[in-house]
């Protein structure tokens, strides 16, 4: 591989860390729980950008077998990413207790390492497993294997705590999902420094990379879950029919309004309409009298993405109503507003509130039988 090209890996992987760690950080002042995130997507930041600066000489170095600061830095690295899963149920720094025996293995390898390496003339560059094998009661190679012993222990939690976890905590589904996704990628990156190949560890780095950016993705896609829905407006008066153009003369703010309250007036006084699971954005764009460009113009400035949405918006008022009055009490009965199917149902009352649907329901069956006793 060329060097502009592992320097390009390198700035990009390390340009993505860093504004991944800036992102948590920024929402870690207001949730302490992202700071685990901010700190360790920081430190990996740094560490691409410090060995950017270093491409050439990674490049061109023969690092051999078992090379003592390939391993070395490869455990630093498995038992941050290990963290993430330690992490779930309160952040590291809440837990420096936890964190200092979970680290303590490595401190003392370390510590090991840095003593008796005067004494070993320096690191022994190994070419081959049968050098391994003829240094092996050395203790510089008896450091290195229990380097590689360590970071299998450190490999193994990254797919067992995460679950461990998960019976204690409320894990997000896809937060198991990226610690499995983590750890394959992980195992890859053991194989990489074993059987040492440039090619292969800019692959790796590059994976990490979109892990942390999907993990980072992820915890905004949950944050934007609580940012507040725009509300349904009563509409008592039926507007004026509202401009079906978009002339220089139109007040355009004023025009959007004015369709906007037009629609919401229909879909308060048609309910029977969009309950029928076959109810779309042609249909009311027509009952309306507005064309599709101009109904998805005036929907979107008063917060929604799309007309698919603002329908639903109004089916799922609905359902909350009827589950309220104890008209709905089943996850099937839910398609009765016209949600389609109980798969759609689930799906858009969990990105609209935040909670599943049959967690909704529970809450209000408990409530009822609460208020009866």
């Amino acid at each position: 591989m060329s060097l502009r090209a592992i320097l390009v890996i390198f700035s990009c992987c390390a340009t993505a860390q860093l504004l991944a760690a800036s992102v948590m950080a920024l929402y870690a002042r207001h949730r302490v729980q992202y700071l685990t995130l901010a700190w360790v997507n920081g430190i990996f930041g740094f560490i691409l950008l410090g060995e950017a600066l270093f491409s050439d000489t990674i490049a061109t170095f023969p690092p051999g077998i078992l090379n003592p600061v390939v391993l070395l830095a490869f455990l630093a690295g498995i038992f941050l990413q290990s963290i993430y899963p330690l992490s779930i149920p309160m952040p590291g720094f809440l837990q420096w207790e936890r964190m200092w025996g979970y680290a303590l293995p490595i401190i003392i390898l370390y510590g090991i390492y840095a003593l008796t390496l005067p004494y070993n003339h320096g690191i022994v560059f190994l070419m081959s497993w049968g050098e391994v094998m003829d240094h092996l009661l050395s203790v510089d190679v008896m450091c290195r294997l229990a380097a590689v012993g360590l970071s299998l222990y450190y490999i193994i939690n990254i797919f067992r705590l995460p679950r461990q976890l998960a019976r204690h905590a409320d894990v997000p589904r896809y937060l198991l999902a990226y610690c499995t996704a983590l750890g394959l990628s992980v195992v890859f990156y053991f194989y990489v420094v074993l059987f040492y190949d440039i090619t292969l560890l800019m692959v790796y780095h590059l994976i990490f990379t979109i892990l942390n950016l999907y993990l980072v993705f992820r915890t905004l896609e949950t944050i934007a879950l609580e940012l507040p829905q725009p509300s349904i407006k009563i509409v008592e008066e039926e507007p004026a029919p509202a401009p079906d153009s978009e002339s220089e003369e139109d007040d355009f703010n004023e025009a959007n309004l004015q369709r906007f309250h037009r629609t919401e007036y229909w879909m308060q006084h048609h309910p029977e309409a969009w309950m029928e699971s076959s109810f779309g954005r042609d249909r009311l764009c027509r009952e309306v009298g507005i064309n599709r460009h101009l109904m998805l113009q005036c929907l979107r400035s008063q917060g929604y993405n799309n007309v698919h949405e603002y329908i639903n918006r109004y089916r799922l008022e609905e359902l909350k109503q009827r589950i309220r009055r104890g008209e709905v009490t089943t996850v099937p009965d839910a398609v009765l507003t016209g949600l389609g199917t109980v798969k759609t149902a689930r799906s858009c009352f969990y990105k609209s509130e935040g909670i599943t649907l049959d967690e909704y329901l529970e809450r209000n069956v408990a409530r009822q039988r609460a208020h009866l006793q």
